[in-house]
């Protein structure tokens, strides 16, 4: 049976494993935490953004694990500026209008602050400004989408984590740490 990574990408990592556009200041990427030559992700984090990240060697199952006719839901957590309501969450689970588009109807709903490990550097904090979480799922995967989604609804992202693709999510995984599965699809 094919095997999958499931890795914890942290902030501020290529999801890739050279860092092609070779900047003054080389970034990290996935070849500083993973030994897996023949493995590639399946989907993108951006560089500002965090959590699961899957990888394959089998390009059919790479292909159906990003590909969004396959609908793999996405679920992420948010920190948003802002205290978000549930007008803002019924928004988005609607689908908003992007430059791009609309965008899917997505699940979303208010979130509690979630245990999660410190980020470096961490959050701007601003007394005047208060800030809250959301768990929003999409079923497809355009560039910096959640960012722009919750900006469209007066929210701009703070910090993003992907808990979950699909049947596979992070449980106790610290970022930077991945562990093998079996692609069991």
């Amino acid at each position: 049976m094919p095997k999958l990574i499931l890795f914890n990408k942290p902030f501020q990592v290529l999801s890739q494993f050279t860092d092609r556009d070779n900047l003054q200041a080389p970034r990290a990427t996935l070849a500083d935490f993973i030994d897996a030559p023949d493995f590639r992700p399946a989907g993108r984090l951006d560089f500002d953004s965090e959590g699961l990240l899957i990888l394959t060697d089998d390009g059919k199952i790479q292909q159906r694990i990003a590909h969004p006719r396959h609908t793999y839901w996405k679920t992420y957590w948010v920190q948003v500026e802002g205290e978000i309501d549930h007008f803002a969450c019924d928004r988005l689970s609607k689908g908003v209008d992007l430059k791009d588009g609309a965008t899917k109807p997505a699940r979303a709903r208010v979130l509690s602050p979630p245990t999660l490990w410190e980020r470096e550097p961490p959050i701007r904090q601003r007394k005047s400004v208060s800030d809250s979480w959301l768990e929003l799922s999409i079923s497809e995967g355009r560039n910096r989408q959640v960012r722009r989604m919750t900006a469209a609804v007066g929210y701009p992202t703070l910090r993003l984590v992907r808990v979950a693709v699909g049947p596979w999510n992070l449980e106790d995984l610290l970022p930077g740490k991945f562990r093998w599965v079996d692609a069991d699809l």
